[in-house]
């Protein structure tokens, strides 16, 4: 009698003692940065780029993250589209999707680049897997025609498939020459800061979204 209830004493400390390490051993919420040289991190050193930072960040504020970065510099849509379904893993919980500015810099028709965006977009609602579109300007170059067409884009494919928009990438560094490198274009790392920085709570939100659906 005494050994038996020893053995479920030692049970029920085991269970106990489990129970308690559950949250340590619970998967870490997936995210995967898809898109150009803006994602990549390109001409910054390694720990700079935004998926890095953003990861920093976010677990800092207590979330259990790991972001991949599916960045490629100088990709296009098209080229996005075309690597898509292998640079996106299955489990993915969140893709933060920033695509179309080399297609912007290129003159690239809007039409060409909603259709790539569009069709990223529902392969990624066939697969359930949440989206976080990220916004692009086109420069003042291109004329009114293109940029009012263009930037038209980012929400009306957002509101089609029910992703979280955040309407513009580069809000807050493209206009300050402090946030860029010497190119003019890309963030530097004190720019990547001031990316995170804004793009924080609307990522959280979305975390935060997701995991009330579970």
């Amino acid at each position: 009698m005494a050994l038996k209830h020893l053995t479920f004493a030692l049970f029920a400390a085991s269970l106990a003692f489990f129970t308690a390490l559950g949250p340590v051993w619970a998967e870490p919420f997936k995210i995967v940065g898809f898109g150009d040289s803006l994602m990549a991190g390109y001409g910054l050193n390694p720990g700079e780029s935004f998926p890095e930072k953003l990861e920093k960040a976010l677990r800092n504020n207590g979330h259990d993250v790991v972001i991949t970065n599916a960045g490629v510099s100088g990709d296009t849509t098209s080229g996005g589209l075309s690597r898509l379904d292998w640079s996106i893993p299955d489990g993915t919980q969140l893709v933060i999707l920033e695509l179309g500015a080399n297609d912007m810099l290129r003159g690239i028709d809007p039409e060409i680049v909603e259709q790539n965006l569009d069709k990223m977009l529902a392969r990624l609602k066939e697969r359930n897997i949440p989206v976080l579109l990220a916004g692009m300007v086109a420069a003042p170059n291109l004329g009114h025609a293109y940029g009012e067409q263009f930037g038209t884009i980012y929400p009306k494919l957002a509101e089609k498939y029910g992703a979280t928009l955040y309407p513009f990438f580069l809000d807050g560094v493209a206009a300050d020459k402090t946030l860029l490198l010497e190119d003019g274009m890309h963030p530097n790392a004190a720019g990547v800061d001031r990316m995170v920085e804004r793009t924080l709570p609307v990522v959280e939100k979305t975390i935060s979204a997701d995991a009330n659906k579970s």
